[in-house]
């Protein structure tokens, strides 16, 4: 298919599809004049630079085409039940400053992003920029959120929350585009992108206060009609009619398998946990009942990855979040492996994440980019620029 605007060059050179003028003109058909017409308007824009030379194998050199990464910044940040990062990042993701500590996601929207537009007014100034040069905020959120408006939907762990309009909030305060969605979503590709560039299927299970997973398909989230894709934590888990989730109905798999929950199983076993994070210093310490619990919520979380496995096939599955460590990923994958069907597992890869790495500020950042640098948004801009 021939591609022609400007949009569709930039994304080409961008993801590194085509980068010399001689190789979008094979990959387009474009005639020289048309070609050379948007890549110079791609240039006024500030969104294109030229500068080096490919290998030759004779003749004159070509101009290699970069993206401009530096032409402008991304706010981005990643809010938890407890804790939050925010960090300002050129558009290739590099960190240029980063703030984090705590921060309740109870205490309400407003209480939560005032402190979010006070950590991104701080990050600006210690980077000697200004919100002009901002391009847009990406934000994670511990609960569903509908894409297309950027509104939480009855997000059980987020009293105060549902339906709140997040974009219109921060665009009045920094006036650029606001993108929101799920944390497991933005886990998964921060992750995908950094780690797994190369996986088409890929997969990322949260498992902290609640258990959520983010699937990311040839490069894109796939969230569902509505946001609700990869919301597991609130699949039925057979056998169990007793535990009350958060969400109101009874047996959900984070009612029984979540950091809460197993915060909860130990307190009432007398060993005072007060979240995830808690139950896995426990584990860390070696405490017996700490590592029993872990163990038997992995297998639980297993007995749904089998299902997950067996209907997505991907071929990487992240574990990550406060439970992801060596205990639950053994239970996890006694059942998984034991319980999905051999073709669905027998190229399929389970890796713990990387605990610290701010993935979910990554994928907010590529979330930002993808979106403001996507083809139709670009010729978009072009066209009220003229």
């Amino acid at each position: 298919m021939t591609t022609t605007s400007a949009g569709e060059l930039l994304h080409l050179v961008r993801t590194g599809q085509a980068t010399t003028r001689k190789a979008l003109q094979a990959r387009t058909g474009l005639s020289r004049s048309t070609l050379t017409g948007r890549l110079d308007a791609l240039q006024a824009a500030g969104w294109l630079a030229e500068s080096g030379q490919e290998d030759s194998t004779g003749g004159r050199p070509a101009r290699q085409l970069r993206f401009d990464d530096q032409h402008a910044v991304v706010l981005a940040a990643s809010v938890d039940t407890m804790h939050a990062e925010a960090a300002l990042t050129d558009l290739s993701g590099r960190r240029l400053a980063r703030r984090a500590g705590a921060l309740r996601v109870a205490d309400g929207p407003v209480a939560v992003l005032d402190k979010i537009v006070q950590w991104f007014r701080g990050l600006l100034a210690e980077s000697g920029r200004n919100a002009r040069e901002a391009c847009g905020i990406g934000l994670s959120v511990p609960g569903p959120v509908d894409f297309a408006s950027g509104r939480t939907i009855q997000p059980p762990i987020m009293p105060g929350w549902d339906a709140f309009d997040i974009p219109a909030y921060l665009t009045e305060r920094f006036g650029v585009p606001v993108f929101v969605d799920n944390d497991a979503n933005l886990m998964a590709l921060g992750t995908q992108r950094t780690h797994y560039a190369g996986c088409a299927a890929f997969a990322l299970v949260k498992v902290s206060t609640g258990i959520g997973a983010g699937l990311i398909f040839d490069g894109q989230v796939y969230r569902g009609i509505d946001g609700g894709a990869g919301d597991i934590g609130h699949v039925r888990v057979p056998g169990d009619a007793e535990s009350r989730c958060m969400c109101g109905s009874i047996g959900c798999l984070a009612a029984v398998a979540s950091g809460g929950a197993l915060a909860a199983k130990l307190t009432e076993a007398g060993f005072p946990t007060a979240s995830g994070s808690s139950v896995r210093e426990r584990v860390n310490a070696g405490e017996p009942v700490a590592v029993r619990l872990t163990r038997i919520a992995g297998r639980q979380v297993g007995e749904v990855l089998s299902t997950v496995v067996c209907v997505l096939n991907p071929g990487v599955l992240v574990l990550a979040g406060d439970l992801a460590e060596p205990h639950f990923a053994t239970g996890v994958r006694e059942v998984l492996l034991q319980r999905a069907l051999p073709r669905a597992t027998q190229r399929l890869r389970i890796d713990l994440g990387r605990r610290g790495d701010g993935a979910a500020v990554t994928g907010a950042c590529s979330m930002v980019v993808e979106n403001v640098f996507s083809a139709e948004a670009v010729d978009a801009r072009l066209a009220a620029m003229r």
